[in-house]
């Protein structure tokens, strides 16, 4: 009996140990930064930034790796204080429950080793989350409940079109003030029960993407096996989501879901994260036909700050893929979708945002357009459709 509690006491140990040390260097080895803070650049390129009253992005999935976004990280791409540092007002942090083994742009299947399972065991969340991903949904999004609680009057969960309208009027006295929503990467975390829609929602959730890497019930991923389009279950998930008020997200859906939503909805959709295939030629990317598409339907596209989605040398081709949509459509339909602690290599973390300003001065944006790209077209979108 002693030496079973020996052993027993020091798996314990371990594990405890494990816990403090896997998630913290699997981060650091996913989540790396080419060029790292501070950053620099002219002084009229700086005086632009610090003009800019809403600046926003539409990406991030700091959730996933267990770190406390309350406190200045030296590791990953955004935490609050990087986000008030960079006088960011608004953050969605997307939430991933599921990676295929073998992650690749072109081909995965949903039967692959999901990553995400020893990374949730390692973090020593609870059991209930080790293998059920409406689990590890709903306790990320607890997680950032939980965060912006911690930070009192600092912070907004935004759920409703009043509690943007608290955080651009209050933002006009304190700029500390920031703002983060709720989404979730691939629909397959509702784990094919549409009641699990209204459980994602009453978290918080007001954006969703319908698939990840690889195909789910919904339908085809652009990296999955089938390219196919919605489901019979996947228009009823869209049908609800655009009744409740969560906006669907089209990053990484196969050309055809991305047609079949074009056809079903009468609500303006979102890519929160991506490229341009005029730019990269990629099936991760948008083609200039899916844009006009998107942007006849009122909707909105992130660009992408990584290499899979821009190319190298990445800050040019952001600024790129951003005049390629400008020029086609109109700035109105631009938005910054840094994919920011995605598992992604980016050129420079949430504090170098200004790199982005300095990059459209010397393509020639003006500064109405740049305020546009910045945070301007976000908040409009989310205005006109958030309930």
């Amino acid at each position: 009996m002693k030496k079973t509690i020996i052993v027993l006491g020091t798996v314990v140990l371990l594990y405890f140990a494990a816990t403090l040390i896997v998630p913290p260097y699997i981060e650091s080895q996913r989540n790396p930064v080419k060029s790292p803070p501070p950053y620099s650049v002219s002084a009229e390129a700086q005086t632009v930034y610090d003009r800019l009253d809403f600046i926003a992005d539409l990406h991030c999935d700091a959730l996933l790796w267990g770190r406390d976004l309350n406190k200045r990280g030296n590791r990953g791409h955004v935490d609050f204080p990087r986000m008030r540092e960079a006088n960011v007002a608004l953050q969605m942090f997307t939430i991933v429950s599921k990676s295929p083994a073998g992650q690749n742009m072109q081909s995965n299947s949903s039967d692959a080793f999901d990553n995400i399972t020893p990374l949730t065991i390692a973090k020593g969340e609870s059991p209930a989350n080790w293998f059920s991903l409406i689990n590890r949904t709903l306790s990320q999004s607890e997680k950032l409940a939980g965060f912006i609680e911690d930070e009192e009057d600092r912070a907004i969960f935004i759920k409703s079109k009043s509690d943007l309208n608290k955080l651009i009027t209050d933002r006009k006295n304190n700029k500390a003030l920031i703002g983060a929503m709720l989404g979730i990467e691939g629909a397959h975390a509702l784990e094919r029960d549409l009641n699990n829609l209204d459980r994602v929602y009453e978290a918080g959730v007001r954006m969703i993407g319908l698939t990840h890497f690889f195909d789910n019930k919904l339908g085809g991923s652009a990296h999955g096996l089938s390219q196919e389009g919605l489901t019979d279950f996947g228009k009823s998930v869209v049908h609800r989501m655009n009744k409740l008020g969560i906006l669907v997200d089209l990053a990484h859906c196969s050309p055809a879901i991305v047609e079949d939503v074009l056809a079903m909805t009468d609500k303006p959709v979102m890519v929160s994260h991506t490229g341009v295939k005029s730019v990269l030629d990629s099936q991760r990317n948008l083609s200039d036909l899916q844009i006009q598409k998107i942007a006849a339907n009122g909707g909105i596209i992130g660009i992408a700050f990584f290499d899979e989605a821009v190319g190298v040398p990445e800050l040019p081709n952001i600024i790129a893929s951003i005049k390629h949509v400008r020029d086609l459509v109109g700035v109105e339909h631009i938005a910054l979708g840094s994919d920011y602690d995605g598992a992604v290599t980016v050129p420079f973390d949430i504090t170098g945002l200004s790199l982005l300003v300095e990059g459209m001065m010397n393509a020639d944006f003006s500064e109405p357009e740049i305020k546009a790209v910045m945070g301007e077209n976000v908040k409009r979108f989310f205005l006109q459709n958030l309930n």
